[in-house]
């Protein structure tokens, strides 16, 4: 069984700030579910045999480590099927694959394995597992976790590992040790293009379930997860896990007829199923909506335009509005103000002001060229965010073209650079601070706004990375998001609150401080496992 490894805990050992995480992103709404055949409890051992999740989009890829898409649902969908060396519950770090950990110095890290632990094939885990995957993400990046930051790993025996980083990182728990899938390197070996590696051996893990590769639907964005057996932590509490895709509108009904047994709900449907059903919150600051801007193209790399944005778009009535009061408004500074690293200089900055939209738009010169502004059609709140947000930036005089995109093409596009203005969304801005580096140096993630123009700005972000005394770190994210606020790379219009019902026969939770990188999904695997 786990060892629960608490975050007092983890400071004493590692000496490292009371939560080593930022959030991704990955990206995303809240993970659900919806399918046409009602759950039924077992009457023996409390087992469920069948258990459905509700999913507003669908498809988010096939589920292996370089196949699925590259947002938070997607992840989690991979997460069922591979483990990584250790995990989070809703209290704080657990043992996964590591039974336990040492840090050695600022930059060493060795991990003791779990013995007895099988991969889906039937094939034991061992420690050369780990050191091949720290080495084939050298060779082959994979897009949740930066390798350059590993110097080396290295087996000292069959179930000891020992990894050297380049330079101390604040943040590896979280963002290597909790986030690495591990792969078995008697597949991998010969795999020299993982994303489209789509064989059924892709999706051997060492996770709880086995995905049921006939069932899994790209059109109709349905999986079908069967109990592995042989799990090292028991066999899981849910034999098979259903995802199916539903719309926002029908959850209620859905959840209230028996078809499905947890789905996101809009907060007016929580009065029609509360007392039949348990509700989770997300907390405002986990989850947030803001615009994209392409500042490597004109007029959007002046940053006097996109001072403009940020005065003429009223992220309040945003809140009011597209957010029917649920939220938060955002940040200049990109860090929420309810969590604790946020800067509290920015108070106040960027009021809804046209007068001084218009002003700095003459500074510019800006001439009335159209400005394209793209929205996600299958986000409805995003959708009527783009039509506040046209109408706000009409009244200064900028001409907006409003496009509404499929998600993956709103994605592609900005990755692309292929955009002016986009409405993005994504969770993952919660705990360690380094979110904030993430989401603004990273020049892979389309989630980042991708922006090193501002050599202070960059070289405060890098430096946090390293920095693990909590008052210096602190200083730094404090500047950081000072000159984040004045170059405005990307603008946060409003972190949301939003709302899941479960039927209670699994104990869903957000995990603590989001799973992996951050990611608010109430579907943690331990759950279905039971431990």
């Amino acid at each position: 069984m786990f060892r629960k490894i608490n975050l007092a805990d983890m400071m004493e050992v590692f000496r490292l700030r009371d939560s080593l995480l930022w959030g991704l992103a990955a990206g995303l709404l809240v993970l659900f579910a919806a399918c046409c055949t009602a759950t039924v409890a077992s009457d023996e051992g409390g087992s469920v045999p069948v258990y459905t999740v509700a999913d507003t989009t669908g498809d988010w890829g096939f589920p292996s480590p370089y196949a699925h898409y590259a947002r938070g649902p997607g992840y989690t969908r991979m997460s069922y099927l591979f483990d990584t060396l250790i995990w989070k519950d809703d209290e704080g770090y657990v043992p996964a694959l590591a039974e336990s950990w040492d840090l050695e110095g600022d930059d060493v890290y060795v991990f003791h394995l779990r013995d007895g632990v099988t991969w889906h094939d039937g094939e034991k885990f061992t420690a050369e597992d780990v050191v091949f995957t720290v080495d084939y993400i050298k060779d082959h990046p994979y897009q949740w976790v930066d390798s350059s930051i590993i110097e080396n790993a290295e087996a000292l025996d069959d179930l000891t590992v020992k990894v050297t980083l380049s330079a101390p990182y604040a943040p590896f728990l979280d963002q290597v040790g909790g986030t690495l899938p591990i792969l078995p390197q008697h597949i991998w070996a010969e795999v020299d293009d993982p994303v489209n590696y789509r064989d059924k051996e892709a999706l051997v893990g060492t996770g709880p379930y086995t995905l049921a590769v006939d069932d899994y639907d790209q059109v109709q964005g349905t999986y079908r997860y069967l109990a592995y057996e042989d799990y090292y932590l028991g066999e899981p509490k849910v034999t098979e896990l259903r995802f199916v895709k539903i719309s926002a509108p029908n959850a209620a009904t859905e959840l209230l007829q028996g078809n499905v047994d947890t789905a996101p709900i809009e907060p007016e449907m929580i009065d029609q199923l509360e007392g039949d059903f348990e509700i989770l919150s997300v907390p405002a600051h986990w989850w947030n909506y803001k615009l994209m801007i392409n500042h490597q193209k004109e007029p959007m790399s002046d940053k006097r335009f996109r001072q403009a944005l940020a005065y003429a778009i009223d992220r309040d009535q945003l809140v009011e509005i597209a957010a029917r009061g649920y939220g938060l408004a955002g940040s200049p500074g990109f860090v929420p103000p309810d969590n604790a690293w946020y800067n509290s200089e920015i108070d106040g900055l960027y009021p809804h002001d046209p007068a001084k939209a218009k002003e700095l738009l003459d500074d510019v010169g800006y001439d009335g060229e159209q400005i394209q502004l793209l929205v996600k059609g299958n986000d409805a709140e995003a959708e009527r965010i783009g039509e506040l947000i046209e109408g706000d930036l009409e009244a200064v005089g900028i001409n907006v073209d409003l496009r509404t995109m499929d998600s993956k093409t709103v994605d592609s596009k900005v990755k692309d650079w292929d955009f002016d203005l986009a409405i993005s969304g994504h969770g993952g801005v919660i705990g360690d601070p380094n979110f904030l580096a993430s989401n603004t140096i990273d020049m892979e993630s389309f989630n980042s706004a991708r922006y090193d123009d501002n050599s202070e700005l960059t070289s405060l972000l890098e430096e946090q990375m390293t920095e693990t005394d909590e008052d210096a770190r602190q200083d730094l994210i404090d500047q950081a998001q000072v000159l984040y606020a004045e170059d405005v790379p990307a603008l946060s219009l409003y972190y949301t609150e939003s709302y899941v019902a479960h039927d209670g026969q699994v104990d869903l939770y957000y995990t603590y401080n989001g799973m992996a990188l951050g990611i608010p999904i109430a579907l943690n695997k331990l759950s279905f496992v039971g431990v």
